[in-house]
């Protein structure tokens, strides 16, 4: 099946000013997320989608092979990231003159994710028949023991009450975080979809240390401590 890789960065960052193309341990942000597509080996084309010229020459020197820039209505702070990711995926294709079958989404604020997560979503979307694959770490904190919501009268209740309470997180049903790292689907799922859950939506397991999302400055100190560590780490 032949497979595109989405990149959606938006210039107008309020938590990190410029932050997809701020440099992190000697390269743009934005830069870890096309390395990681082509270190995977699996994709016919990485294409980046950003209203901002900064940010798509960046894209460029670093391996991406179509810059699209994105309308003004999508690069708003209340532009959903659906719509993005169709509207890149669409102008893709109608530059590369033919269809893709699979589309992988990569945040560009989630740089500490590996080529194997990626290659991994791909293979779950294609062994297990999905119709789309997301990626999340375990919960730190469980609906279902010490997250509370308020009510109408502001009064703290547990957001999912079980018939039998539960005395022990770990004995809560296991929940995740959504980690908005890597996003999978068929074609005609993501045109078709106004949502990322549908029927057969699956769910990629990364750990915590791989699933921290850039939006705001102690997430960028926090990530570069990480890659260092990591880079330490590598140097033995």
């Amino acid at each position: 099946m032949t497979k595109i890789c989405t990149i959606c960065a938006r210039g107008g960052s309020k938590g990190v000013k410029n932050k997809n193309i701020r440099d992190l341990h000697g390269m743009p942000l934005i830069a870890y997320s096309i390395l990681q597509a082509k270190e995977c080996g699996i994709f016919d084309c990485i294409a980046v989608s950003s209203d901002s010229e900064d940010i798509l020459s960046a894209a460029g020197k670093w391996g991406a092979n179509h810059l699209i820039k994105r309308p003004d209505e999508l690069a708003t702070d209340q532009a959903a990231k659906l719509p993005v990711i169709k509207h890149c995926f669409i102008e893709a294709e109608r530059i590369a003159g033919h269809s893709f079958d699979v589309i992988v989404d990569l945040d560009a604020t989630s740089p500490l994710r590996n080529p194997k997560d990626i290659c991994q979503c791909v293979q779950l979307l294609e062994q297990r028949g999905a119709s789309n694959v997301i990626t999340g770490a375990p919960a730190r904190r469980s609906p279902y023991f010490n997250l509370v919501e308020l009510d109408a009268q502001n009064v703290a209740r547990l957001s999912k009450a079980l018939d039998t309470p539960v005395v022990r997180r770990q004995d809560a049903p296991k929940c995740y975080d959504m980690n908005a790292s890597i996003y999978v689907w068929r074609r005609e799922i993501l045109l078709n979809s106004s949502s990322i859950f549908n029927d057969k939506t699956l769910l990629h397991v990364m750990p915590e240390e791989r699933s921290i999302d850039i939006d705001s400055e102690l997430d960028f100190e926090f990530v570069e401590f990480l890659l260092r560590k990591r880079i330490d780490n590598e140097r033995g």
